[in-house]
């Protein structure tokens, strides 16, 4: 049987349309919600993410604040950027896109940890890690893992039992992933490039989330029947299509694991849209907090 297939757009228009209304609502109480994007260099594939994060703040009513910063800026340039976003009441939230260029990545941690907690919709600063691994609800949870437990729930809204194994331990998706996915009484199993058997491990999952950024990683004979498969790659390849010249393609070899899994993300299509919702929402507590 093939799997179905999750619509990630569907879901993510749900969480918009929330989003909208509470946009309105703060409107009218005076609260004008805002978000604050920080896109340093000329990289395409930035540019274009940075752009849909901001058409989706325009439908949803956010104000949005872009700072677009030259490719050779410095690390105090942007610190003077967080700082005055920092103490700018009419910002809420604060997105810094990354990565940032290489002569700025060893210290791309500290300018994140720069970013206010409260500001941070991201989820990436400390403070807001520690909330998350302490369940503490006032905190801002990271986009994607979040994005793909509304993904998870639109299929199977109780997860207490099931097997869950995360591909990927990323500070970014892979860690909060697995707790979230804990939190919701998962058992589990977070598999990375010293895992010696990928099959084994990821075999028995009920819930299998791959994000490792390697095109068509899990095959078949790596997934358990009937499992919920999540596909947060997001890779360039060459299209077959002789008027496109690339294509994007996730970590799992879609056409072979739909016909074994019980339901299946696309790429693009599935995680990509919830993610930009997320971030929204993200948004939207900031502005209440």
């Amino acid at each position: 049987m093939t799997a179905q297939i999750i619509d990630g757009r569907a879901i993510a228009n749900a969480i918009k349309e929330e989003v909208k209304e509470d946009v309105a609502a703060l409107k009218a109480q005076g609260t004008q919600v805002g978000l604050a994007v920080i896109l340093v260099g000329d990289d395409p594939a930035s540019h274009v993410y940075v752009g849909s994060k901001i058409k989706a703040c325009e439908a949803a009513g956010i104000e949005s604040f872009e700072h677009r910063m030259a490719e050779n800026c410095t690390e105090q340039d942007i610190r003077h950027v967080i700082k005055n976003l920092n103490g700018n009441p009419n910002v809420h939230g604060i997105l810094m896109q990354l990565p940032l260029p290489d002569h700025l990545l060893d210290v791309q941690e500290k300018l994140v940890q720069m970013i206010a907690p409260e500001k941070d919709v991201d989820g990436l600063t400390i403070t807001n890690a520690g909330k998350l691994f302490l369940a503490h609800g006032d905190g801002h949870v990271p986009c994607t893992p979040q994005g793909c437990m509304h993904l998870i729930r639109s299929v199977t809204p109780d997860l207490r039992g099931k097997t869950a194994t995360v591909i990927g331990r990323s500070n970014l998706f892979g860690k909060p992933m697995g707790q979230l996915l804990a939190q919701a009484d998962c058992t589990v199993n977070m598999v990375h490039r010293y895992t010696k058997d990928l099959i084994a491990a990821s075999k028995n999952a009920d819930i299998l989330v791959v994000a490792t950024g390697n095109v068509d990683l899990i095959k078949a004979e790596h997934v358990k029947a009937g499992a919920i498969v999540i596909d947060v790659g997001i890779n360039r390849v060459p299209s077959d299509n002789p008027d496109k010249k690339w294509k994007i393609v996730g970590d799992v070899d879609y056409e072979a694991v739909k016909e074994v899994a019980g339901y299946i993300t696309p790429v693009p299509g599935g995680v990509g849209p919830t993610t930009i919702a997320c971030l929204l929402a993200n948004t939207v507590k900031a502005a209440t907090i």
